[in-house]
């Protein structure tokens, strides 16, 4: 495979916004976006996901999160599909099972070139902190959107909010590194009998 390397800047009216995605990196994360919670969640994503994520925002938090968390989940889906490529030898399909004490979550992702977004997380909680949680589902349907994959979001148990998206996370790293892995088997073909993704 290639460097699987991306940048991206996105400017808007709400938000300025510079994403760094190294897909073959090794967990190294920096952060500057005004939403101290949504870097602990990404940060997640790199340690887990063994992928190097620097993200920059200047968003107008003075109004609230919103528009910066789903702006930083486009850019972020912008910069994978870059880093991607045309997919040739990564296995596609990733899913993981994480558990952090009570609460138990499943991510199924798949590099099908089809945005689909399915998620199931009854939050114990409306806000972790400051922290609005049903931003997630604004994160994750922005990403899913620009990266093109289908995504399924599961958190099958646990009553505590923080934990609900914590496990959400870090499966979604783990679920990100197995489908972008090299198929050895695969060599450098096309995970798809149509011969496109």
């Amino acid at each position: 495979m290639s460097v699987r390397k991306a940048s991206i800047s996105r400017n808007t009216l709400e938000t300025q916004i510079t994403v760094d995605l190294n897909l073959d990196g090794d967990g190294k994360t920096s952060f500057d976006t005004g939403v101290p919670f949504l870097e602990h969640m990404m940060d997640q994503i790199g340690r887990h996901g063994m992928m190097d994520l620097t993200v920059s925002c200047k968003g107008d938090t003075h109004i609230d999160d919103h528009h910066s968390v789903e702006d930083i989940g486009i850019s972020i889906g912008q910069a994978m599909t870059q880093a991607v490529g045309d997919k040739r030898g990564i296995r596609r399909y990733g899913h993981a099972y994480v558990p952090l004490d009570e609460a138990l979550s499943r991510v199924v992702i798949d590099f099908s070139g089809r945005p689909g977004l399915v998620m199931n997380v009854d939050f114990t909680q409306k806000r972790i902190g400051t922290f609005d949680t049903e931003l997630f589902y604004e994160f994750f349907q922005g990403f899913v959107n620009h990266a093109q994959v289908t995504l399924h979001i599961d958190c099958l148990r646990g009553h505590n909010a923080h934990h609900q998206i914590e496990t959400v996370f870090k499966a979604f790293g783990r679920a990100l590194r197995m489908a972008l892995e090299a198929d050895t088997r695969m060599g450098d073909q096309l995970p798809s009998t149509k011969g496109a993704l």
